[in-house]
């Protein structure tokens, strides 16, 4: 059989593997000490602690669900929720997506916002926006954009959003159309046309589940940092100097760091890695705390008032994950790297009587695409293609994927180059 190397463990990892496993010899290269990737968990005195953010499952592509079930049984494995999300303003609670629920808004407020959107829609808007706030400007006006949309995407995302190419976002905003906003609005409707209206959770260990399960009979070696991939002169790769010879390589690990792995004599390949060497990200701080009981599932906090942007109520997917505590637990994340002295203080001013149990920061969560990112990324998967180098994966091919598009694209690749 051939052999493949994978260079990372997490989702997209672990999927492609799978994929392959059957046709090929197949070894998983993990630079931490534990597989797992964005998704992994661990429990603390009991409680489940997703280190980064809460991933759950859900997917509009029959083939992802197909393959995705294949590995598990839905009926006796996951629990299906609704998700019940809210945004914190003016310390009440208005539902979400907030364009759903402008009649929870103030009446003045509330005023101003229709009104524009009234003159919205009498226009002949353009469609072709060339960026993420123009996007949002024109299609929820000045108002929305200042009270929510601005304040809450400038803080996720800590970047200028005029400078964030719309397409980045295709397939992950709902597109709105005006007439449906105030119609639902008048309705009451809720909200079920996003891919995670409802979704599924493991019952027991959460995302860790997953990553369990599709590990399973997979050789993977952690604590393996790839520091070099060599071209041999029958094609085969070297890595790490001929540790290991393989025939391809699927990486997804950090696409930044390629540069000063991939030893290979070609002038347009390097030019192409500096390329994308400095593409931007953002980390997150996240915190596990014990909270008061309620029905909420994510609680986004727009306002400059708090640093944090939202607390993720994992506590809620799953009665297990609060196994060390006799109240629920929740995840509050940050943007960026954080002291835990002020997130400790940003707790007292949170609701739910939040008492801190586990604290971490991943320096990489949330990427960022400018306006030649997916350019400059095609130019190199093409000129890493003849030498069966493949990226997969968020932080390889610099797309925001969840979990569902991790599989998506493993699949993907497996048609295409495998």
């Amino acid at each position: 059989m051939k052999k493949v190397a994978v260079i990372g463990s997490g989702i997209s990892g672990l999927s492609i593997s799978r994929m392959l496993s059957k046709r090929y010899d197949v070894e998983i290269l993990e630079k931490n000490q534990l597989f797992g990737g964005l998704i992994k968990c661990e429990r603390i005195e009991g409680n489940l602690f997703h280190r980064v953010g809460g991933h759950v499952f859900n997917s509009r592509n029959e083939l992802v669900l197909a393959w995705f079930w294949s590995h598990f049984d839905q009926e006796n494995e996951f629990l299906k929720a609704t998700r019940n999300a809210k945004i914190l303003m003016n310390d009440s609670l208005i539902g979400y997506p907030i364009e759903n629920y402008l009649y929870q808004l103030p009446d003045e407020q509330l005023k101003l916002i229709v009104n524009e959107l009234l003159t919205l829609l009498k226009q002949d808007r353009k469609e072709a926006y060339t960026n993420f706030k123009e996007f949002l400007i024109g299609n929820f006006g000045q108002e929305l954009y200042k009270l929510y949309f601005g304040p809450y995407n400038s803080k996720i995302w800590n970047t200028d959003l005029a400078a964030v190419p719309l397409h980045w976002l295709d397939g992950k905003l709902p597109m709105p159309k005006l007439n449906e906003v105030l119609l639902s609005n008048i309705q009451k409707k809720e909200e079920a046309g996003m891919v995670h209206a409802t979704f599924y959770y493991p019952k027991r260990d959460g995302s860790q589940f997953i990553v369990n399960r599709l590990s399973e009979g997979l050789t993977i070696h952690c604590d393996y940092k790839v520091v070099s991939i060599q071209v041999q002169e029958d094609q085969l790769l070297r890595i790490n100097n001929g540790d290991r010879v393989v025939d391809s390589i699927v990486y997804c690990g950090d696409v930044r760091a390629l540069h000063n792995i991939v030893q290979i004599e070609n002038e347009a390949l390097k030019n192409a890695m500096m390329n994308v060497a400095n593409l931007p990200s953002n980390g997150t701080s996240n915190v596990l705390c014990e909270t008061d009981g309620n029905d909420i599932s994510w609680l986004y906090l727009p306002e400059d008032k708090f640093k944090a942007h939202r607390i993720i109520y994992t506590g809620n997917f799953s009665d297990t994950n609060n196994e060390g505590s006799k109240r629920k637990t929740c995840v509050v994340e940050f943007s960026g790297k954080q002291e835990q002295a002020l997130m400790l203080e940003e707790l007292k001013r949170l609701p739910g009587n939040l008492k801190a149990l586990a604290f971490n920061y991943e320096p990489n969560s949330y990427i960022i695409q400018h306006k030649t990112t997916r350019a400059d990324i095609a130019l190199l998967r093409a000129l890493l293609k003849p030498y069966r180098i493949f990226l997969l994966g968020r932080f390889a091919e610099w797309e925001y994927y969840n979990m569902d598009k991790c599989i998506e694209a493993a699949m993907e690749l497996e048609k295409d180059s495998f």
